[in-house]
């Protein structure tokens, strides 16, 4: 049983890893679209005022 044991520990290990990987990538994710949707506001209201895009 020790060696099963050890095998279900490294799964439940490997798991929580990839979870933890999803949520980081998740966030990043998250991150880059609420940066894009700042940008495009940003944008937005510099057309609306005439003024040049960066």
């Amino acid at each position: 049983m020790g060696q099963n044991e050890t095998h279900d520990d490294r799964r439940t290990q490997e798991r929580a890893e990839i979870a933890a990987r999803l949520a980081r990538f998740k966030s990043t994710q998250d991150r880059f679209a609420r940066e894009r949707e700042e940008f495009a506001r940003q944008a937005w209201r510099k057309a609306q005022r005439g003024e040049a895009a960066e």
